[in-house]
């Protein structure tokens, strides 16, 4: 599943995209048709993002809207385990925020006899789209969505009434609401930041990282860990996932203990996440590894305490 800086970047990326236009919206599958013919050659306005959660409001004229105003008409999607987006266009059709995880086809275009680059034409979406966007440089398609749905303000309210604080976001309040909703509880600290009730956006990966950065114990209870550390937590949460969201790659293994010939990827990219069995980069014990709540959880029992 996408972690909550991906998330943002779709967001931007929409956003720049779309926003200001009246896209084609359209669902080659069938499952979205009564949603898309509501937002169909309405103007797209700027999307936001929390946690794992996309909203993009759709409204009779241009502007901007804060996050679950009532008024436009929300497009709500929760990619889940296996949604993404993907995107084709000409030239033109070119984010700043580009894009990571999602699969990307940008710039494609036939060429003809004589080799010179002729129109760009949309190609012909899978049956598996649930959405289509379209405006004339281009398309971003969504396909296997845990939730698409069309929300009114009250609607957004809801889904943002569930989730805890977003640490990309980092709103006035949200360390302090994250480091209270954390010591409230007795379950485990690694438990609660996978939590999007308590933190909305991070998962498995920071989760793993960002625990070790700061040496706590993933399995200490909440209401065991003090505030200075579970605010230095929600610093660093906040610190490695926008640079997430900058880079469009996760790198959280620190730049001081980067090795200069990694073994692979993992080794590169990460402190302690996927390295089971291997040294930790800070006090050279072995990584473990076990189940947490049904996802597999990374930690060095050396120096996390």
């Amino acid at each position: 599943m996408p972690e909550g800086h991906t998330i943002h970047r779709l967001a931007g990326a929409l956003t720049e995209l779309f926003s200001g236009l009246r896209p084609t919206v359209t669902s080659p599958q069938g499952r979205f048709a009564q949603g898309a013919a509501l937002l169909d050659g309405r103007v797209a306005l700027p999307a936001h993002a929390r946690g794992k959660h996309f909203f993009m409001p759709f409204y009779d004229e241009p502007g901007s809207v804060e996050l679950g105003e009532d008024g436009p008409d929300w497009l709500h999607v929760h990619l889940g385990l296996y949604g993404s987006w993907s995107f084709d266009g000409d030239e033109h059709f070119i984010a700043d925020e580009t894009i990571g995880a999602p699969r990307r086809r940008i710039g494609e275009r036939e060429i003809g006899a004589d080799g010179t680059a002729g129109v760009w034409n949309p190609p012909l979406p899978r049956d598996t789209v649930r959405v289509r966007l379209e405006q004339d440089h281009g398309v971003a398609d969504l396909t296997g969505p845990n939730q698409c749905r069309i929300l009114d303000g009250g609607g957004v309210r809801e889904v943002l009434r569930r989730l805890g604080p977003d640490p990309i976001r980092n709103d006035p309040g949200d360390r302090e609401q994250f480091v209270a909703l954390v010591r409230r509880r007795r379950t485990p600290v690694g438990q609660l930041v996978m939590d999007q009730a308590i933190a909305a956006g991070p998962g498995n990966i920071y989760r793993a990282d960002c625990l070790w950065r700061v040496g706590i114990n993933p399995f200490r209870p909440g209401s065991r860990v003090s505030e200075a550390r579970l605010g230095a937590l929600w610093d660093d949460l906040v610190g490695a996932m926008r640079e997430g969201k900058r880079d469009g790659i996760i790198l959280t293994n620190p730049p001081e203990f980067a090795p200069e010939d990694p073994l692979d990827e993992v080794d590169r990219r990460f402190a302690v996440y996927q390295r089971s069995g291997r040294p930790c980069w800070r006090c050279g014990t072995a990584v473990a590894e076990a189940d947490m709540a049904g996802r597999r959880l990374f930690w060095c029992p050396g120096c996390q305490r």
